[in-house]
């Protein structure tokens, strides 16, 4: 792959610049808590706490992790790859 190069030149653009930056952070963020919502699914722990999880808390964490896969299919990003 080549070089890629963003430009901004301006103050205004500057929150824009940190976002293109960041953008490898944001992903791992959402790898973070889908992993957690997995956990909650596969292993029945307790989301983000100790002890086992509810079906019903089980049943969320599932339709959570749906719900944040389709919203990043519909702008084109996997966190897969």
């Amino acid at each position: 792959m080549g070089k890629i190069i963003i430009e901004f030149d301006s103050v205004e653009e500057q929150e824009d610049a940190r976002t293109a930056i960041d953008g490898y952070k944001w992903k791992l963020a959402i790898w973070d808590l889908d992993q957690m919502l997995r956990s909650t699914v596969k292993h029945g722990q307790k989301f983000n706490g100790t002890g086992n999880a509810s079906s019903e808390e089980i049943e969320v964490c599932d339709k959570l992790r749906e719900q944040i896969r389709s919203i990043l299919e519909g702008y084109g990003l996997n966190i897969e790859h």
